[in-house]
């Protein structure tokens, strides 16, 4: 389960740094009205809830009470770089605690504002927050580059070119038998461990 919540933070991830790429320094701090967040404040909530959620998050309340939330939707960045390095700073807190989950511990509680989860429960819904916020950086990001934009999914009008490719990738004779990013239901030990 940890390796498949992994890749799922790496490809939110990847769509966000994909989407910087082609954003220019005020680009990053364009806001559409002043109660509209810039991709500048969306990061920095982001990764502040990440250094919040993540930084002892076995033995914390994943709410920490140095974390200053309102603050987060105002922005304090001066430079593209130094927005991208909080980003970092964020996924590189989430990933060093994702090191720390094991089967032993997915189950344990921990508490986010008092409220207890399961490891796994926090985890999951921190998939679902994240991707959230990703979302608005990609929408943003699309909406200000319009034709410019270097699409991250399947290009427009090339659906069944990419389903074909995609099919010729995992055909029989070439996918592993546990190829899918999501599921490995075709692994006996994996099949046994979840009867």
């Amino acid at each position: 389960m940890k390796e498949l919540f992994i890749k799922r933070f790496q490809y939110y991830k990847s769509l966000g740094d994909k989407s910087f790429l082609q954003l220019s320094d005020n680009q990053i701090f364009w806001q559409y009205n002043d109660e509209s967040n810039s991709i500048a404040v969306i990061v920095k909530h982001i990764a502040g809830n990440m250094l919040s959620r993540w930084t002892n998050f076995l033995t914390e309340d994943g709410e920490k009470s140095w974390r200053k939330r309102d603050d987060e939707f105002v922005n304090t960045f001066k430079t593209k770089q130094e927005v991208l390095d909080f980003w970092e700073k964020g996924w590189a807190c989430l990933f060093h605690a994702m090191d720390q989950v094991n089967d032993e511990n997915l189950n344990s509680t921990v508490y986010i504002r008092g409220e207890a989860h399961t490891v796994l429960d926090a985890i999951v819904r921190q998939v679902a927050h994240y991707p959230y916020h990703i979302g608005q950086i990609v929408s943003i990001a699309k909406m200000m580059k319009n034709e410019e934009w270097k699409t991250l999914s399947i290009e427009r009008n090339k659906s069944q070119q990419f389903n074909n490719e995609m099919k010729d990738k995992f055909s029989s004779e070439n996918a592993d038998a546990n190829s899918s990013p999501v599921c490995f239901q075709n692994s006996p030990e994996v099949r046994d461990e979840y009867k």
